[in-house]
């Protein structure tokens, strides 16, 4: 009998897999890059397939597009957004941040990839510099380039003496810190969900095939709570894009609203 080969324990290692193609480049591609990949293409084919196919009785399969794109034009962009025209008109940019990052997000579950795109920090960094465009762009729009910037480093009603050490505060507050949040949030929680996914599956596999006597019986609990993981992780995912795009969505107002 063929001895079995240790399985090798998670870590951050899995994060930096090592490149198949164009090593050595500036488009070096690896694993993760290749998940993104697919993603990306499943995101476009879901709803190329959808858009194709729209009827004036929506089946089935149109109708659950139609919810999903609901949920961010009701709950998201016109739930925050106080104007009806500026709502309608960042709809389209939240849905592909909420939809984008979702499925990103959802790639750490799928079998054969079992990494999220998204636990890498360049895809959290893209979509916060969307965002930051987004919102910043929005104040210049509504405001005006000098307005817009007045109203976030200088804020009305306030003596001037005090504007030494709030404008300050203030530009850190609105420039830095929003879009570095934004980056951390998602970074961490799609880490800490891949480390705890592989190490629930790591513990059944090992207790399955190399532990002895009752130890093997352990691994159905271990077995239990991977898939326990596995809905966590669905429920965090959703949550994630969720809150991405709603944060987002407040940062449009407060951008577009003056103090």
């Amino acid at each position: 009998m063929i001895p079995l080969e240790a399985p090798e324990l998670p870590g951050m290692e899995d994060f930096f897999p090592e490149p198949f193609l164009f090593e050595g480049t500036p488009f070096e591609f690896n694993r993760i890059m290749l998940v993104r990949m697919v993603a990306v293409v499943f995101i476009c084919l879901l709803f190329g397939i959808g858009a194709s196919r729209v009827k004036l009785v929506p089946g089935r399969f149109q109708g659950a597009l139609e919810m999903a794109l609901q949920v961010v034009r009701v709950n998201v962009a016109e739930a925050v957004i106080e104007s009806p025209v500026l709502a309608r008109r960042y709809t389209p940019a939240l849905t592909v941040i909420f939809f984008g990052i979702l499925a990103l997000n959802l790639t750490g579950i799928v079998p054969l990839l079992h990494i999220a795109g998204s636990s890498v920090v360049g895809v959290p960094i893209v979509f916060a510099v969307f965002a930051y465009v987004l919102f910043v762009g929005a104040g210049i729009r509504a405001q005006g380039f000098g307005h817009f910037f007045k109203n976030q480093l200088f804020p009305p009603g306030v003596p001037w003496p005090i504007y030494f050490l709030l404008t300050p505060v203030e530009a850190f507050s609105t420039f830095v810190v929003r879009p570095a949040t934004l980056v951390i949030r998602l970074l961490a929680n799609m880490i800490a969900g891949h480390i705890l996914l592989a190490l629930t599956f790591f513990g059944t596999h090992y207790l399955l095939f190399y532990a002895s006597g009752l130890l093997k019986g352990v691994s159905v609990l271990t077995f239990g709570a991977s898939i326990l993981v596995v809905l966590l992780e669905i429920l965090v995912a959703v949550v994630q894009a969720f809150v991405f795009s709603l944060l987002t969505a407040v940062y449009i107002q407060l951008s577009v609203s003056e103090h």
